[in-house]
């Protein structure tokens, strides 16, 4: 078992204090520690508590631990805060005043100085929360009870009022700040007692972001305040810039204890870096650390874009005396104006009544004077009297640019001055039996909504959060030094998204005091006719420019993919467009369609001289040789052959296509059953001359012309059965030439086209056979000869035709197929036709029955 000796040590020490109570003298509950003590107070019916920064800062002390530390010892008077103190003491003095607002009843405040420490926040909280006062009660009797205060105002920085918020929220006691604006204190899971008179940064943030991407900033750099408020609204930032498509070059951090070497760091990241964008979300007073810096490295021509916490503050622009701000543009909080406020903050003189070591240090430093005088080799000051003039005097206390905070302060008073008006059911009277307890307080303030003196509206959402509502600013620089904050536009998140931003861009001014929008950009766009492509390693910002590849366009700007044209355009020189492509064929206004159209009427009408040569000697013996009616039907069908090929030159049609093929076809069969014809007769001839045959009556005029048909029709049927199975037909060609459409003939069938031309090569093969048989035919008889060499030429053409027709694009294989008709058609002509007309129309003497018969002329004597 475990010793028992820490169970039986407890209950020790319990005996021992009981021990020690039951022989004090005076049992009490007592407050432990030392009191807070409020810097302001006025008693009243109901105490306000407050809390601002009179001091920025605090003297560093080492302790070690053998005497309890001494009090926080507070430094650098803050004249911000103490008009914020002003605008509160206003308010109540204000609503005391009043005979509306809850007449009878007097309002009081303690306000405390936190110094600038979230420690010291936290204690002045619970100071509030308890009072300051040392209390003693009987022991038996609690020592709990009501909250010392029904609301609390204040901090000033986002830091501290987490902490408050977070200390008081399980008391849920109301915090109502006019200046903390972390998007985290929304959160009223966390915080259920906080709500503010400020919008929220989550407003801010995507607003900054709005902004930056109006003016077609993507590439920017950020410094933001290392601390609640700065890191929680530059990540809002990021995450809105990077849906909007905006980039951080870099974002870093500062704040104003951070060491030198910090801030050269950042001084070589902005030098090094190429956008020329600062989202600046800092404090005022980390700024005013880092601006004398940023002068004496002469970090100017940048444009900066800056929040509400100083874009609107005089005193920062005071500071740039080297111009580094100029041009700089951001969000404030609306211009505001409470009656009577400006002089009641000039008016120090009541602080002297109510807390005189205040009053010395405020008046001390405000005159830069001092009530004992102090004479020293380094330094003279002149004697305060207390009765000096605020007449002349101009520093951060009478400047009145923080109006709109402290109409925030102003607002947050009133909103609990109502909440309590209601709550005591104030009409002429008040009902000051009614107990209070901070729930109550805390329900009733977030359901007001008044209206003040002024004309603001105040009222709270479900997360604590008024209305965000943001003019833009501009830093404009004047002639005489002087810059003056002009507002350019409004954002208004209660618009509609597409109207939330509503600027004035003819009265900017930029960065180096020019009107020209920068440019800060980490590529450029990309224009129509390109895509964007990542750059390795880098942002999405950064890319480079590729142009599309053919047939793909893209006709916006900055577009990130090509978009492939429809089948029948191509994409134009530049790329942002599609054309439709060009329709080729082999027509009659190119070259090569004039000499094929050219030769095929050539042929045509060398065929129509030969026909009338034929018929003007019809009655000679070698136009009667080998059957001239044969002879004259070759010459028909060769003038058809001519002239089908001009079928095939033009644009096609369904009608063209089927008639170029089919005339191709039929006349070329019938060309060659003329030929078997002539050659069979050539045969018969010479079996005839040999004795005891009698063949010469079996293929007569009548069989030939017979054979000439029947061969003819069986190519008839051929294309009939093609005609009507599966006709050829004009086609679009989208594969052979990218940016061309080719208008061709579709075969239809190819067994079809095919049967037709195995047709024709097998009478081809059949004729050529046939005159190789007659070859050894007296040579008088050279008809024979001839056919042979023409169907020699005939083969030899559409032999080679086939893997040219095959290989050829486009037109280029109707020309190939027109080449062939007409080579051939020429090769028959030539062959069987011109050696005959010349022995008609030269050698008339050997155009005689004896010579064609093969007989010698008898010898002269």
């Amino acid at each position: 078992r475990e010793p028992l000796w820490p169970e039986q040590g407890w209950a020790l020490l319990q005996l021992l204090l009981m021990a020690s109570f039951s022989q004090a003298e005076d049992p009490m509950c007592r407050q432990r520690g030392d009191p807070e003590n409020p810097l302001l107070s006025k008693d009243g019916d109901f105490i306000l508590g407050g809390m601002f920064s009179f001091h920025s800062s605090w003297e560093d002390r080492m302790d070690n631990y053998t005497h309890k530390p001494m009090p926080l010892q507070c430094t650098s008077l803050n004249f911000r805060d103490f008009q914020f103190a002003q605008a509160m003491r206003f308010a109540i003095e204000e609503i005391d005043n009043s005979t509306d607002l809850l007449p009878g009843i007097s309002l009081g405040y303690k306000i405390y100085d936190t110094c600038g420490s979230v420690a010291r926040s936290v204690g002045v909280t619970l100071a509030l929360a308890n009072g300051n006062e040392i209390v003693s009660v009987p022991l038996k009797a609690p020592c709990t009870r009501p909250a010392h205060v029904q609301a609390i105002i204040g901090e000033t920085s986002s830091s501290p009022t987490i902490a408050v918020a977070t200390v008081i929220g399980p008391f849920v006691l109301p915090v109502i700040s006019h200046f903390a604006t972390c998007a985290c204190l929304s959160d009223k899971t966390k915080y259920p007692s906080f709500l503010r008179t400020i919008p929220s940064d989550y407003y801010q943030s995507r607003a900054l972001a709005h902004l930056v991407k109006y003016f077609g900033w993507t590439w920017v750099g950020a410094i933001r305040t290392n601390n609640d408020y700065g890191n929680n609204g530059m990540a809002t930032f990021t995450e809105t810039a990077q849906q909007l498509g905006i980039c951080l070059e870099y974002s870093v951090s500062f704040f104003r204890t951070d060491p030198y070497v910090k801030i050269q760091k950042i001084i070589d990241i902005i030098k090094a870096s190429t956008s020329k964008v600062i989202v600046a979300f800092l404090s005022h007073a980390d700024l005013d650390v880092l601006l004398p810096e940023f002068s004496y490295h002469n970090l100017s021509g940048y444009q900066w874009v800056g929040t509400e916490s100083w874009i609107f503050d005089s005193q920062t622009a005071k500071m740039d005396i080297h111009h580094i701000l100029d041009g700089a543009i951001g969000l404030s909080i609306p211009k505001a104006h409470v009656t009577g406020l400006r002089e009641f903050i000039l008016d120090v003189m009541p602080l002297n009544s109510s807390n005189n070591e205040l009053f010395t240090e405020f008046w001390e430093t405000l005159f830069s004077c001092k009530f004992k005088e102090l004479k020293s080799s380094a330094e003279i000051l002149r004697e305060c009297t207390g009765h000096e003039e605020m007449t002349g005097v101009q520093n951060s206390y009478t400047d009145m640019s923080l109006m709109p905070i402290f109409n925030n302060v102003y607002k947050g008073v009133y909103a609990v001055a109502h909440a309590l008006h209601n709550i005591l059911s104030c009409n002429k009277t008040c009902n000051k039996n009614v107990q209070l307890d901070p729930f109550t307080v805390l329900q009733h303030i977030r359901k007001i909504h008044i209206t003040t003196k002024e004309g603001d509206d105040v009222y709270f959402n479900e997360n604590g959060d008024p209305a965000a509502k943001y003019e833009i600013i501009n830093w404009q620089p004047r002639g005489n030094g002087i810059v003056e904050f002009v507002t350019v536009g409004l954002y208004d998140t209660s618009l509609t998204p597409e109207k939330q931003l509503n600027l004035q861009n003819e009265s900017l001014i930029w960065a180096r005091n020019t009107k020209q929008v920068p440019v800060s950009v980490c590529s450029e766009k990309c224009p129509p006719g390109t895509r964007k492509v990542l750059q390795k390693g880098r942002p999405v910002c950064c890319y480079d420019c590729i142009r599309c590849a053919e047939g793909q366009i893209s006709n916006v700007t900055d577009s990130v993919t090509c978009v492939k044209c429809l089948p029948e355009f191509w994409s134009n020189e530049r790329r942002d467009a599609c054309v439709k492509k060009e329709a080729v064929f082999l027509s009659y206004e190119e070259i090569m369609g004039a000499l094929l159209t050219a030769a095929s009427l050539f042929g045509a009408c060398m065929t129509i001289g030969v026909i009338l040569i034929f018929f003007k000697y019809r009655k000679t013996p070698i136009v009667r040789a080998n059957n001239s009616e044969l002879s004259f039907l070759l010459l028909v069908s060769l003038i058809l052959c001519f002239l089908c090929s001009l079928t095939f030159i033009g644009q096609p049609s369904d009608w063209s296509c089927m008639l170029r093929h089919v005339a191709f076809g039929i006349t070329f069969v019938l060309c060659i059953s003329c030929l078997l014809g002539k050659t069979i007769v050539v045969l018969m001839a010479f079996r005839a001359t040999r004795p005891g045959t009698n063949v010469q009556k079996w293929f007569g005029q009548t069989q030939q012309r017979l054979c000439v048909t029947g061969f003819t029709l069986i190519q008839i049927i051929i294309c009939i059965i093609w005609l009507t199975t599966s006709p050829p037909f004009p086609s679009k060609n989208l594969i052979e030439f990218k940016d061309k459409i080719i208008l061709e003939c579709a075969l239809g069938s190819a067994v079809g086209f095919w049967a037709v031309l195995g047709y024709i090569g097998l009478l081809a093969i059949l004729c050529f056979i046939f005159a190789f048989l007659a070859r050894k035919l007296p040579d008088n008889f050279n008809e024979a000869k001839f056919i042979t060499f023409s169907m020699l030429i005939f083969c030899a053409v559409w032999i080679t035709f086939i893997p040219a027709y095959i290989s050829s694009p486009g037109k280029f294989s109707v020309a190939v197929e027109i080449f062939a008709i007409l080579a051939s058609s020429f090769g028959l002509l030539i062959c069987i036709f011109i050696p005959k007309c010349y022995i008609i129309l030269l050698k008339p003497e050997k155009n005689t029955k004896r010579n064609m018969m093969g007989k010698k002329a008898p010898n002269s004597l």
